[in-house]
């Protein structure tokens, strides 16, 4: 089981953290009944090389960045089988494990790479249950806490793909099984299925398409883990509302992001990933940002 269970100097991720403790004021949610993690984790997509292929300019920085997330309070670190492809799952392995306390690891299988900045999809029984194998290797674990679908392949009958995430499941090597890139619909079906404890949807302030998504999570108790969290778009033009609201507390545009999707649902759990030490710090200091509900009125209003 991979858990032993401005110019920014004056902005909130300029101060350091104290006691490793940066994602403990977004609270908590638990995952499945049986696995809390604090509700800002990491996504560790971005320690790849360039178009998420191959290694990192710098694997040791990118080491680096692993083990701060964790000094931080990160609970939480999301990957996949597709981020390198294989390169991602075997950094947080060569940083971090043996894994601390409480720590999950999730990542994902359904998706394949044929080259830089290319995906494509196969969710056949076959290839899901060999993925799950190659991660629990190079994750060096015997079980997976989070494992996820990747996406729905249009190729598969989604009973199919669910199917084997359950067997999976049966035999021990998968703890919880997620969905990632799923309709409302489809989110269903897969219910009807497995238990699902998560999904993982691209969602931000000047994205909602997935709303219907995350109320379907929030009715179930289910874990809702926004990817692109930071995509604000044209709302981050100056003199704008999210300008406004993040000169108001000394804040970047990208932490009243942050703070927006924590204060929006309590099922949320923001997966911001970076390669950048700086922006690691800046994104985690968002958890101690309070929004007022005048502000977040704007913010929706401005969306």
């Amino acid at each position: 089981m991979t858990s032993a269970s401005g110019d920014g100097s004056d902005a909130v991720g300029a101060r350091p953290s104290a006691g490793g403790t940066a994602a403990a004021p977004a609270g908590t949610f638990t995952i499945g009944g049986d696995l809390p993690v604090h509700r800002m984790g990491f996504g560790a997509m971005r320690i790849t090389g360039e178009g998420i292929w191959g290694e990192p300019d710098d694997p040791d920085a990118a080491r680096a960045l692993l083990r701060r997330a964790v000094e931080l309070g990160v609970s939480l670190i999301d990957t996949a089988d597709a981020y390198g492809p294989q390169v991602s799952e075997r950094l947080i392995a060569e940083a971090l494990h043996p894994y601390p306390d409480g720590l999950v690891i999730a990542t994902k299988g359904g998706s394949t790479r044929p080259g830089p900045g290319q995906w494509m999809l196969n969710g056949r029984p076959d290839h899901l249950k060999q993925a799950c194998e190659d991660s629990l290797r190079r994750l060096r674990v015997d079980r997976i806490d989070l494992y996820q679908l990747h996406a729905v392949d249009p190729n598969v009958p989604l009973a199919d793909s669910i199917g084997a995430l359950k067997e999976l499941q049966d035999q021990g090597t998968v703890r919880h099984i997620g969905v990632s890139n799923v309709n409302a619909r489809q989110l269903e079906e897969a219910q009807a299925i497995v238990d699902v404890v998560s999904v993982q949807n691209r969602y931000s302030l000047s994205d909602r398409g997935s709303q219907a998504v995350l109320d379907a999570c929030e009715a179930n108790g289910i874990a809702f883990l926004p990817y692109f969290p930071l995509a604000a778009g044209r709302l981050t033009k100056p003199g704008g509302d999210l300008d406004q609201i993040a000169q108001a507390h000394k804040a970047t545009v990208g932490q009243i992001a942050l703070a927006w999707l924590l204060q929006g649902s309590p099922n949320t759990i923001p997966i911001p990933g970076t390669s950048s030490g700086v922006h690691l710090e800046e994104n985690y200091a968002a958890a101690t940002l309070e929004l007022t509900s005048e502000e977040m009125a704007a913010l929706d209003a401005a969306a």
